[in-house]
């Protein structure tokens, strides 16, 4: 007996799990027979948000050198376990970001048998992920209305569909910005401390998407700081600093691979980062109120008009305005009922901050720029959508959104040709093999836009006889014949300075032939 009575002792955890997950199940079970319309809306606009993200994305991706360059790293990750320290370098400020977009993509390169569509197939996935989280985290929110509205508007915005589809960096990060956002509120509105653990990897995964997440970390701190004082009411402090450290732990552990890799190469990063946020005046304005002004030309002009408008200018003045004044009639209206009142608040506040900050950067504002903020403006639409549902205000609610949805799907990315990039690729780079008859040669590219590392991918991937040319080791690396590629207009593939040309030596043109709407010379050694 007294074995048994041990036995069942060891059983009771395993037994709580098990009983636990059926009362989830039992619960989601009940949810679905009570709310049968809004979970088939649910599923429906799931379904479509998979449908314009997957649909021939091997010929809608962009396949350029990023991400070619992307690609040949995690494939010698792959195939010769050769781990990465560090991420994609920065466009700007002379920056590399963390290695975890680098892992992320590499299942989805495995699985698809190298092909780039794997990786990008990640990230529409991630896309998807989106959709559904809006979708909670609205319901939650501000209501059932509210959360159809906004993961519906989502899914179908032509710029989201289209960087979802794209294997970058920065479109991975509307997910893991609102999965920050949603658990550090599960800290400080349910006390569910294990959300830091959550909280920690997915803002590693934000500040290694992009740097500009960064401007994510008031919101969280303004968050953390409820939960803090909710904790000392609860006189819970103790588990909150358990978890909290815990939480700091993950983030640290994850982020920790570029400290690594900074720590051997002379700070270079951490230098390179206080430099662009402090002190190079042509990037960042150290004066906050100089943003002031630009908060409003970057809420119409981009984020309304990317983001909801689908690049309808006419159209995002008067959304631009009316979503303003809605948010004053919000918080006039609420302001004795704050507990409705907090979540509206911290959608708000996450936009305004990130509106400042990117009113502080002295440079053209890109849309993958405020990828931290994009499930905020949907999260917006949505709330602004539930509070005026009731009443005679519902049929101009409608109607808004009734144009949001018919400007957005009229513009939708799948109803363009797509520009198979990746394909011509491999059809110049097929082409060049043939023409080299199996023996070692050099290749360059001419283009604005571009550069060979998306060439190189599939010239690594078939084992061929390319050479990158080593000014210092020319003996190695110099074959007798050079390939160059001409995707501008007019191109002087002769005496160009490009290294990878100019490192050839004197040359003449053999042949010259138009192959995928681009211009591909052989070159030769000039005998002296």
């Amino acid at each position: 007996m007294e074995k048994n009575s041990k036995f069942k002792i060891k059983l009771l955890p395993s037994e709580g799990q098990n009983s636990k997950l059926k009362f989830k199940i039992q619960n989601f079970q009940k949810w679905m027979s009570t709310n049968r319309y809004e979970f088939a809306l649910l599923v429906f606009i799931l379904i479509l948000a998979t449908l314009f993200r997957l649909w021939r994305i091997d010929e809608y991706l962009p396949f350029l050198g990023d991400e070619g360059r992307d690609v040949r790293v995690v494939r010698r990750f792959v195939t010769d376990f050769d781990l990465m320290f560090i991420g994609p370098r920065t466009s700007i400020g002379d920056m590399y970001l963390g290695p975890l977009f680098y892992y992320l993509i590499a299942p989805g390169l495995l699985f698809a048998n190298f092909s780039p569509a794997g990786p990008a197939t990640t990230v529409a996935l991630f896309g998807v992920a989106t959709v559904f989280l809006i979708w909670r985290v609205a319901r939650e929110w501000f209501g059932r209305e509210a959360a159809i509205i906004s993961s519906f508007l989502f899914a179908i915005s032509p710029l989201v569909v289209n960087l979802s589809k794209h294997s970058w960096n920065p479109n991975i990060m509307p997910f893991f910005a609102l999965l920050s956002v949603y658990s550090i509120w599960r800290v400080w509105s349910k006390g569910e401390y294990l959300w830091f653990l959550v909280l920690g990897g997915a803002y590693a995964f934000v500040l290694q998407s992009h740097y500009l997440g960064l401007l994510l970390g008031p919101v969280l701190g303004l968050s953390g700081l409820l939960g803090w004082l909710g904790a000392r009411r609860a006189r819970t402090t103790k588990s909150f600093l358990v978890f909290l450290f815990s939480g700091s732990l993950v983030f640290i552990v994850l982020m920790s691979p570029l400290f690594i890799f900074d720590s051997k190469h002379g700070w270079h990063n951490t230098q390179a980062i206080a430099t662009f946020f402090t002190k190079r005046q042509e990037t960042v304005s150290v004066k906050p109120w100089n943003a002031v002004p630009l908060t409003w030309p970057i809420w119409k002009d981009k984020v309304v008009n990317d983001l909801l408008t689908a690049g309808n200018q006419n159209l995002a003045l008067y959304v631009a305005l009316g979503l303003l004044l809605a948010c004053l009639c919000v918080f006039l209206e609420s302001r004795r009922k704050l507990s409705s009142l907090v979540p509206f608040g911290l959608t708000v506040f996450w936009i305004l901050v990130g509106l400042l900050g990117l009113g502080s950067l002295k440079q053209n504002v890109y849309s993958h720029y405020f990828g931290f903020m994009f499930p905020a403006v949907f999260l917006l639409i949505g709330a602004i959508t539930g509070f005026f549902w009731k009443g005679r205000t519902r049929w101009v609610v409608v109607l808004a959104i009734a144009v949001l949805i018919t400007i957005n799907l009229q513009k939708n990315p799948l109803f363009l040709p797509p520009q198979r990039q990746m394909q011509r690729v491999q059809e110049i780079d097929k082409k060049i093999l043939k023409e080299a008859d199996s023996e070692p040669f050099n290749f360059a590219l001419i283009a604005k836009r571009n550069y060979e590392e998306g060439y190189l991918y599939f010239f690594e991937l078939w084992n061929s006889p390319v050479r990158e040319i080593n000014a210092q080791n020319t003996r190695d690396t110099l074959t007798e014949q050079l390939f160059v590629v001409c995707e501008d207009p007019v191109c002087e593939p002769i005496n160009n300075a490009k290294a990878e040309i100019a490192n050839f030596g004197w040359a003449k043109i053999e042949s010259e032939e138009q192959i995928g709407g681009v211009k591909l010379y052989k070159l030769v050694h000039t005998k002296q």
